[in-house]
């Protein structure tokens, strides 16, 4: 009897347990799959940069000194700019201005010279008649020239000339060689130009009649 009572025990057991595995393969089939993890990558941020139109207008530093000023109790140091401003159009300005900083000065002598700007009148990449321009000591004496000749100028000269979009001429510094000097000397006769319509109309002729 006992044999047979554990044969029913092992066999009840048995059936239990298969019973139990049953229902936790059940319950695992009823479970949703868990969805996988996403990686915790940083995010990468794109950077859109945009680009800023250029705009028309050239600054050429011509000179940049330190300059002393005596004041009660010593000396005040700074640093005085000159700039060119030009399109190369036809408009052209010089600007000069003092600051404690390099920087600033330049600033400064920039937003200068766009107010002091003036217009060339151009004519086929040269000027129209010769000029001599005068700013305190110093002079400057310009000449139109054919086409192919270039740029006959140096320094300050060259750089109003360059920035005004005139692309033949032919120059002569005289007198100072301070750069401001001849910068503004070069500015006052460009200034001082003529251009050819204005003549005709004083003449009371057309421009074919007035050329040849």
């Amino acid at each position: 009897m006992d044999l047979e009572n554990k044969e029913i025990t092992v066999e009840e057991t048995a059936a239990e347990v298969t019973e139990q595995t049953a229902e936790a393969t059940v319950e695992t089939e009823e479970k949703p799959a868990k969805a996988p993890r996403r990686g915790r990558g940083k995010k990468q941020k794109i950077e859109t940069t945009e680009e800023k139109p250029q705009s028309e207008w050239v600054e050429r530093v011509v000179q940049i000194r330190r300059v002393t000023k005596v004041v009660k109790g010593g000396k005040k140091l700074s640093f005085r700019a000159i700039v060119i401003v030009g399109n190369k159009k036809g408009q052209v300005g010089v600007g000069c201005a003092k600051a404690s900083e390099v920087i600033v000065a330049i600033q400064k002598a920039i937003a200068d010279g766009r107010k002091n700007l003036i217009t060339v009148p151009i004519f086929k990449t040269t000027i129209p008649h010769p000029i001599t321009g005068r700013s305190g000591a110093g002079a400057v004496m310009l000449k139109p020239a054919s086409q192919g000749t270039g740029i006959i100028a140096g320094g300050a000269v060259r750089l109003v000339l360059e920035l005004a979009g005139i692309e033949n001429i032919l120059s002569k510094s005289l007198g100072s060689k301070s750069p401001l000097n001849a910068a503004n000397a070069t500015l006052d006769a460009l200034k001082s130009l003529t251009p050819f319509n204005e003549v005709a109309k004083r003449r009371g002729l057309t421009m074919a009649e007035l050329l040849n």
